[in-house]
């Protein structure tokens, strides 16, 4: 048996990292050493650059796992970098050289964030969901609990990471085990992205959520968490 992981789990945009707090619980009910990064939201490079910190500090293998555009932020910093076995993408992108979150979210047609009122809160260089509408584009399952929290937490992300391309020529789930969870009424990116992304990444495991939003690891974090566990296990075995 090898070495278990640490687990690092890096959100999105429009989020914050207390996103992940439900699965971090029952993360640690299961005694897995778990982080939930404050991902910057700045830039595709500079983000990555600071997970790569990250996981240097931790001085042990890692699970990586990216909620929406922390999938882009993932796969950049998981380049090369040894300390990963393997990665789960959490209603995020797995983009592939040159293909920015702008771009694969309009891939395919479905999201309707386009014709959701966003803020600019510092002079048009970054964005936010209106709070008064992140409930129904980010947050719509009927199981969740406090739908309007999200919009309370958000981060702030620049026009910029949203629009830098990945710039490794190597994407690492192109070579590292891969695991795959999210809802099929998503809002924010279409459910139709995750299948073709499904097909082209071939992961090792695919959980497809009926009835899940975008925030699938707030609403539904039984099946976030253990698809992670799957990841763990099979890093821990192998």
């Amino acid at each position: 048996m090898r070495e278990e992981p640490a687990v690092v789990l890096v959100h999105g945009a429009f989020a914050d990292s207390t996103a992940w707090n439900p699965v971090l619980a029952g993360l640690t009910r299961q005694d897995v050493d778990v982080i939930a990064v404050a991902n910057p939201l700045r830039s595709l490079q500079g983000d990555a650059e600071y997970l790569r910190d990250v996981i240097e500090g931790i001085d042990r293998p890692v699970i990586l796992v990216g909620h929406s555009y922390g999938g882009m932020v993932i796969t950049e910093a998981a380049t090369d970098l040894d300390a990963v076995r393997g990665l789960v993408y959490v209603a995020a992108f797995t983009p592939d050289q040159g293909e920015s979150a702008f771009e694969l979210a309009g891939k395919f047609a479905g999201s309707t964030l386009g014709s959701t009122p966003l803020a600019y809160p510092v002079g048009g260089n970054e964005v936010r969901i209106g709070p008064a509408k992140s409930h129904v584009q980010f947050a719509a399952d009927p199981e969740f609990e406090d739908a309007s929290r999200p919009g309370r937490t958000q981060r702030p992300v620049t026009e910029k990471a949203l629009t830098d391309c990945l710039s490794t020529a190597k994407p690492a789930w192109r070579t590292q085990p891969t695991w795959q969870v999210f809802g099929d009424v998503d809002r924010n990116i279409p459910v139709e992205l995750f299948r073709f992304q499904v097909r082209r990444s071939a992961p090792y495991g695919v959980y497809e959520v009926p009835g899940a939003s975008h925030a699938v690891a707030t609403s539904q974090p039984e099946a976030v968490t253990a698809t992670i566990l799957q990841a763990i296990a099979y890093a821990t075995a192998y």
